[in-house]
Parts: structure tokens; sequence; C-alpha cells
């Protein structure tokens, strides 16, 4: 009787083709090579420099990883060393930003500031590789926050402050370069010139000696010196010269210490605030006048105006007054008079109908670097 043809389903050739799928084996596994995390498909590499070091070191696919041992294991029998990349220990983003916040410390006078916008510069990155983050990277982060609403100035700060960290970072020979060297920095429009008008001052005076009464002085020194808040809120007593009329401003920005005069009202705004401190240590009880100036202004319905406005509101009383726009530069301690012009345009509109008197201004600010003063008609 003739054998007939087995098929696939046939009982015989069950076997052959189980047989067979025994037979497939996995791949030999190849020395000095891993997948560190299995399944992933990335390969890792594991071998011994020239010095005898124990190196890891990431090579991509499994072929990749194949030739890359065989080229390390050759280079350390001719003896050679590693690229600087690899023989340096890896340092993360995190690690820099620790360094800037200590140089910050040390050296910056807006070290506060510094700490609470690092940490988010930190969480950027976090622990990931400094020398693997690309200007593209951290464009894409800045490109966020300016997609968040956030001011051009102040996209422009976390900007700085990353390159602070890299640029610490490369002083500290942790890294090579700083990529946020290449990052665009955003043009910054500093054309406000939003002033309190007399009706304006008003409102606020009401509301503040109805809530806070004891704020009147913080704002008669704030209107009549021109003081940036920063190194109004600094003062000590030491710094406040009753006899010259002089308040001297200690390391304001971008300058060295320089001198501002106080009118009548000023030096009666001081005297007020004298009694409580016995004329010892700084001259304010708090370092910020958000507490209570943003609510007064709030209460007394006026829009769009802040803190710094106070100081636009000096220099542009000034320049209503007629005064020359280098005195207004030198009284607002501005290095250069480009700042300053911004108010220029006032001078022909409201010289002498804006309600307000000199004070002693012009013969004040007679000669070089001499300075002024004005106050407001009763």
């Amino acid at each position: 009787m003739l054998n007939e043809p087995q098929t696939l389903d046939s009982p015989a050739a069950a076997p052959a083709v189980i047989d067979a799928g025994k037979s497939r084996k996995p791949p030999k596994k190849a020395k000095g090579i891993f997948e560190k995390v299995p399944g992933s498909g990335v390969w890792w590499v594991r071998y011994h420099d020239a010095h005898g070091c124990l190196r890891r070191e990431k090579a991509g696919t499994r072929g990749m990883a194949v030739m890359l041992y065989a080229k390390r294991k050759m280079d350390a029998l001719r003896g050679e060393k590693l690229p600087e990349s690899l023989r340096r220990r890896a340092v993360s983003f995190s690690e820099l930003v620790d360094d800037a916040l200590a140089y910050s410390k040390e050296k910056k006078r807006s070290y506060y500031d510094d700490k609470y916008r690092l940490e988010r510069v930190r969480a950027w990155f976090g622990d990931t590789p400094a020398a693997s983050i690309k200007p593209r990277d951290i464009e894409a982060k800045l490109r966020a926050m300016a997609e968040e609403g956030l001011a051009t100035a102040t996209v422009n700060r976390f900007r700085a402050l990353s390159s602070l960290v890299f640029r610490q970072g490369v002083k500290n020979e942790k890294v090579d370069s700083n990529p946020a060297r290449l990052t665009d920095h955003r043009k910054e429009d500093n054309a406000r010139s939003r002033f309190l008008s007399p009706q304006e001052e008003e409102k606020l005076r009401a509301v503040v000696r109805e809530h806070w009464p004891e704020r009147e002085p913080e704002l008669d020194i704030a209107l009549h010196t021109g003081l940036r808040r920063g190194s109004m809120y600094k003062l000590d007593w030491a710094d406040i010269d009753f006899e010259h009329r002089l308040v001297r401003e200690v390391k304001p920005k971008k300058g060295k210490t320089r001198y501002v005069p106080m009118n009548p009202v000023v030096v009666a705004a001081f005297l007020k605030l004298h009694p409580p401190s016995n004329g010892q240590g700084r001259v304010f009880d708090t370092q910020k006048p958000r507490h209570w100036f943003e609510k007064a202004v709030a209460k007394s319905g006026i829009i769009d105006f802040h803190w710094h406005d106070l100081r636009h509101t000096f220099a542009s009383r000034l320049t209503m007054l007629g005064v020359p726009i280098k005195q207004v530069q030198e009284l607002m301690g501005h290095t250069s008079i480009a700042m300053t012009a911004r108010h220029s345009h006032l001078a022909p509109a409201f010289a002498g109908g804006c309600g307000f008197e000199t004070g002693g201004l012009r013969e004040a600010g007679a000669g070089r670097g001499a300075r002024g003063q004005f106050s407001k008609q009763n």
C-alpha cells in the first residue's frame, strides 16, 4: 500500500513543526554590551579604559553597541585617552544652579529675587546632564514663558539667570560652553511714562490716610525724591543727612553712591518716621510696600499704576516745571539721557499749568552736579 502524502494538519507533521520552532535560538549574548532597560532597544557598553577604570557608555542600537565596544577595547589596548567629555564627571543642571545661587548670595544685591527665579529655572531641566542641554532647549523654555503672558523684561531676566548658571559652570570647569548665550534677547519696550495726576494723587492720599495713615510718609518720600523702591527701602538712618538735606543712595542700579536732595515735604516725612526708630537701623519697617500700596491704588480706583510710576511722576513733574532735561537726568540718576528723554514731551504742554511750583528747584539745581527739589502747592 502506498504511503499517503502528509499535510500540515496531519499528526505526523506536527512534531516536525514543533521541533523546528524549538531549534530557533536567541542571538548570542555579546561581551561588553547590555540593554539597560530590557526591551527598550537602547544598548550600552561596559569596558575598562587604558587606566583600568570601568566605564559605561550609551551607544544606541545593538549593532552600534557592538562596534563601539570593539573601538573602545582597541583604544584601551593602544593606550589612547578617552574624549574629554567622557573622562569628565557628568554634572547635572541642578548642580550648576546650586553654584549660581551661591554666587548670587555672595555677589548680588538681587539674591532674594534670584533665589525664587533660579528655582524655577532649575525645574526646566532638573538632573539632566548640563552638557547635553542645547540652545534650542533653553529657547523653548523662554518661549513658553512668553506665551504664558510674562512681560518681555521678565523673560529676559530668566534668560540672564540661565546664562549665569552656565557661565558659572564654565568658570568652575564643569561645562565647556554656555548655550544660553546663543538664545535670543527679546527687545524690551521701556517707553512707559505713566505718572500720577494731581487729581489721582488726591484720591490715593485720601485712601492712604483712611486705611494706612502710618504709610503716608513713604508715599511722600517716593513722590518727592524719585528713589527706586529697592534703594528707598534699604535706607538706614545713617544715610539721612538732615543738616545738609541730603539722602545717600548706596549702590543704586548701575551706578555709584549718589546724593539726593530733600525738599521740606521729604524732611517732614523722615521726621515723622524718626521717633519710632530713635534714628537707629533701617528707616522703614518693611522692604516692600506691596501689602498696602496695591490695595490703596485699587481702592482709589486708579487704573494701571505701579510703585515705579511714582518715580515716573517725580521726573514728569520736574519736566512740566521746565527743568532742563540734563538736570532731570542727574536727579533721577539715569546713566543715559535717553532714559530721561521719554518725559521731554511733557515740557511744552504742561509747563506752568500743572498746579506745582518749583519750591527752590532751579536755585538748588544750579551748577554742575547740583540737585533740585519741588513741592506741591497747597
